[in-house]
Protein backbone atom coordinates (compact mmCIF):
# COMPACT_ATOMS: atom_id res chain seq x y z
CA UNK A 1 0.00 0.00 0.00
CA UNK A 2 1.55 3.42 -0.96
CA UNK A 3 1.28 5.88 1.60
CA UNK A 4 -0.05 9.19 0.11
CA UNK A 5 -0.50 12.57 2.21
CA UNK A 6 0.35 12.75 6.06
CA UNK A 7 -0.70 15.07 8.97
CA UNK A 8 0.95 15.93 12.17
CA UNK A 9 -1.26 15.39 15.27
CA UNK A 10 0.19 16.67 18.59
CA UNK A 11 -2.08 16.47 21.91
CA UNK A 12 -2.90 19.77 23.47
CA UNK A 13 -5.37 19.14 26.12
CA UNK A 14 -5.46 16.28 29.04
CA UNK A 15 -7.85 13.54 28.46
CA UNK A 16 -8.37 13.72 32.29
CA UNK A 17 -11.99 14.57 33.19
CA UNK A 18 -12.78 13.84 29.13
CA UNK A 19 -15.62 11.14 28.33
CA UNK A 20 -14.53 7.54 27.66
CA UNK A 21 -15.02 7.62 23.90
CA UNK A 22 -12.92 11.01 23.57
CA UNK A 23 -10.33 9.32 25.72
CA UNK A 24 -10.31 5.84 23.70
CA UNK A 25 -10.30 8.26 20.43
CA UNK A 26 -7.10 9.37 21.72
CA UNK A 27 -5.25 5.91 21.87
CA UNK A 28 -6.46 5.11 18.65
CA UNK A 29 -4.54 8.50 17.20
CA UNK A 30 -1.87 6.58 18.95
CA UNK A 31 -1.97 9.96 21.67
CA UNK A 32 -1.96 9.39 25.38
CA UNK A 33 -0.22 12.33 27.21
CA UNK A 34 -0.17 16.03 26.23
CA UNK A 35 2.83 17.27 23.87
CA UNK A 36 2.98 13.76 22.09
CA UNK A 37 3.00 14.02 18.38
CA UNK A 38 2.11 11.15 15.63
CA UNK A 39 2.14 11.33 11.68
CA UNK A 40 -0.68 9.47 9.73
CA UNK A 41 -1.73 8.37 7.03
CA UNK A 42 -4.61 11.36 5.81
CA UNK A 43 -8.11 9.20 5.56
CA UNK A 44 -11.59 10.08 6.21
CA UNK A 45 -11.32 7.62 8.98
CA UNK A 46 -8.16 9.50 10.58
CA UNK A 47 -10.08 12.78 9.77
CA UNK A 48 -13.40 11.39 11.56
CA UNK A 49 -11.25 10.85 14.73
CA UNK A 50 -9.53 14.40 14.53
CA UNK A 51 -12.95 15.97 14.36
CA UNK A 52 -14.39 14.10 17.82
CA UNK A 53 -11.23 15.31 19.57
CA UNK A 54 -10.84 18.48 17.83
CA UNK A 55 -10.26 20.54 21.24
CA UNK A 56 -7.76 18.66 22.62
CA UNK A 57 -5.00 18.12 19.47
CA UNK A 58 -2.90 20.81 16.55
CA UNK A 59 -3.37 19.54 13.44
CA UNK A 60 -0.24 20.03 11.01
CA UNK A 61 -0.70 19.58 7.29
CA UNK A 62 1.90 17.50 5.55
CA UNK A 63 1.69 16.63 1.86
CA UNK A 64 4.16 13.83 0.78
Amino acid sequence: MAQGKTIKITQTGSHIGRTDDQRATLIGLGLNKRHRTRELVDTPEVRGMINKVRHLVRVEEEAR
